[in-house]
């Protein structure tokens, strides 16, 4: 893994959201501001046991010299939510990656629909408090089973907040209750939908939107979908087009441990097409892309090499 632009912070605050999540504000360790953001972006946090995940920027950029992130203490954690939960404390250092965003606002939609499922809303809630600043035309749908599974619930509270939430409870008053199919049954010009959450939240989002256009939906997914295709493939080959050059890529192989074999450093994180961190430039058009972080315009003139192939023999990237 790659450690370029390593910060160290301070956990200056710990605060419980929910039974199961918690946020942690994290402040440079001599007072200074923290390099900015936008809205949606996230972090790599290297945790105690050697773990790295990446969690979303949960407040809108702002000269604060802060960052809150939040956390939730997944039962079948592969060790990252635990670590965060059981083994960091108030006062302990952390290093992070600086800032990094592939799940932006898009400047040309005229309204934006928010969705966010559970601790999903960590992008979401600075997205839309970015666009009340901007005092810009969106909609924050918030999903959660109950007010007790609410995160950041007094951030929702803010005025600017309230004339565009739309609160939905599992177990609250069924009159409240958002009906995916006829909230995005049509799509006004020009509206773009953002959505994250949990797996099976964010199949029904889309299953919902499928007849919405490609380019004006943009999720953020905390794991690779379960039914993605995960076979390694066929080999193909790598043409360097900047350095002349080509690198085989055997079936069992990415491009990405190729491209590290012959000497040429690809930052990598997550490794399953979420973060964007590995996106080149390159043919687009000739990859099998397998990745969850990149929208059908960017997929014609970039690559996520930790987890895309080749369609044929060949793929021309622009390294």
């Amino acid at each position: 893994m790659s450690l370029e632009c390593t910060l160290t912070v301070r956990v200056e605050r710990i605060s419980r959201q929910t039974p199961e999540i918690l946020a942690f504000e994290l402040t440079h360790p001599w007072g200074r501001p923290l390099p900015g953001y936008e809205a949606g972006a996230h972090i790599d946090v290297h945790m105690p046991g050697g773990f790295s995940r990446q969690y979303s920027l949960a407040r809108a950029p702002s000269n604060a010299p802060s960052y809150v992130i939040g956390v939730k203490r997944e039962l079948d954690s592969r060790g990252g939510s635990a670590s965060m939960h059981e083994r960091v404390r108030e006062g302990d250092l952390l290093a992070i990656s600086a800032p990094r965003n592939t799940f932006p606002l898009r400047e040309e939609a005229t309204h934006h629909l928010l969705m966010a499922g559970g601790i999903g809303m960590t992008p979401l809630l600075a997205m839309a408090q970015a666009l009340a600043v901007r005092g810009a035309s969106f909609t924050l749908c918030v999903f959660a089973r109950s007010e007790e599974h609410l995160a950041f619930a007094d951030a929702l509270r803010d005025p600017a907040l309230a004339p565009h939430l739309r609160l939905h409870l599992d177990q609250g008053d069924a009159t409240q209750r958002i009906d995916l199919h006829a909230l995005l049954a049509e799509r006004t010009s020009n509206t773009h939908l953002y959505v994250c959450g949990p797996g099976g939240f964010m199949k029904a989002v889309r299953d919902a939107a499928a007849h919405w256009p490609e380019d004006a939906l943009h999720a953020e997914y905390f794991a690779a979908p379960t039914d993605a295709n995960t076979t390694t493939g066929l080999p193909f080959t790598l043409r360097l087009a900047q350095r002349g050059i080509t690198v085989p890529v055997a079936a069992d192989q990415t491009a990405v441990d190729a491209l590290h074999e012959v000497g040429i450093d690809i930052p990598v994180s997550c490794q399953q097409g979420l973060c964007g961190t590995c996106v080149v430039e390159g043919d687009g058009e000739g990859a099998e892309h397998r990745d969850f972080c990149l929208t059908g315009t960017e997929r014609r003139t970039k690559v996520a090499l930790c987890c895309s192939r080749a369609k044929g023999l060949e793929l021309v990237l622009q390294l």
